[in-house]
């Protein structure tokens, strides 16, 4: 009864997806259902690990995440895990030719979060997001392309800069907890005790620039993949207008969200968008 369980493993990652994003599991909904488990199970490995660095508190995070990497091989090496979301993640990565150089980047990177607090230049900085989160669009990119190696280099750069400009997004709106709960800058160059409105635009027209080169790519993404993919861009589009009308010194002292009513209304714009062809 193998299947069974990974069949209840998949469910599991499922489960992480919905509890911990609403917006993320709303899009991986818009996917075309014979991808969903495998996006979820992406999901679920990137959401344990970063639970592992930024929630943990208390633990020892360092074995934590060790560990976590040591069940991920084994689980890997004979093709079965007792913990689900490693079981459901291997399996994924098997079938969709997702290499190893990608899975360690990322781990690299979360564990650069429990000893690094300032990403002073640009290469440390491109350095942290490809790898916390520019990977993870690659992942997802070879779900998406089924594995084909001449339609992911394709694709590669335009999914690369979504990560980017999604995870760009979260470091402006977590501005505040990232400097008062968790002491970590990710902004080379600037100085959040003096963080002004000179700064917050310059990081929005880089996210902007990301946002409008990602775009290019996400048109030419497959039928299963284009709706989800360009639901979670609108969300994250929107998300950012946010945060450019919001005054710098409140983006500092709050944490913007977008209502669960403006997300209903922006899926309902994308579904029109979408169906009348304009996402071309």
């Amino acid at each position: 009864m193998k299947q069974l369980f990974d069949d209840v493993s998949f469910k599991c990652s499922k489960l992480v997806t919905k509890n911990y994003s609403t917006s993320f599991s709303l899009a991986v909904y818009m996917l075309s259902p014979s991808i969903r488990d495998a996006i979820y199970s992406i999901y679920g490995f990137v959401r344990f690990a970063d639970e592992i660095v930024d929630s943990f508190h208390g633990f020892d995070k360092e074995v934590l995440i060790d560990d976590f990497e040591k069940e991920y091989y084994k689980a890997y090496n004979l093709g079965i895990s007792l913990n689900p979301i490693l079981n459901s993640f291997q399996q994924t990565v098997k079938e969709y030719n997702i290499t190893d150089d990608m899975i360690q980047s990322f781990l690299k990177s979360m564990k650069l979060d429990l000893v690094k607090s300032d990403y002073n230049s640009q290469e440390e900085y491109e350095e942290y997001i490809y790898g916390s989160a520019d990977v993870v669009g690659l992942m997802c990119l070879r779900v998406f392309v089924s594995g084909h190696d001449d339609r992911y280099e394709a694709l590669k750069g335009e999914a690369m800069r979504l990560g980017s400009a999604f995870q760009k997004v979260n470091f402006l709106r977590d501005l505040k907890d990232d400097n008062l709960l968790l002491n970590r800058n990710y902004f080379p160059g600037v100085d959040l005790k003096s963080f002004d409105e000179n700064a917050k635009t310059a990081i929005i027209t880089e996210i902007e620039e990301d946002f409008r080169v990602a775009y290019q790519g996400i048109v030419k993404l497959p039928m299963e993949a284009k709706f989800g993919v360009y639901t979670a861009y609108v969300y994250y589009k929107k998300l950012l207008t946010k945060l450019k009308n919001t005054p710098y010194h409140e983006i500092g002292n709050s944490r913007i969200r977008v209502s669960n009513y403006t997300k209903a209304g922006l899926l309902a714009q994308s579904f029109v968008t979408y169906k009348l062809r304009l996402v071309q």
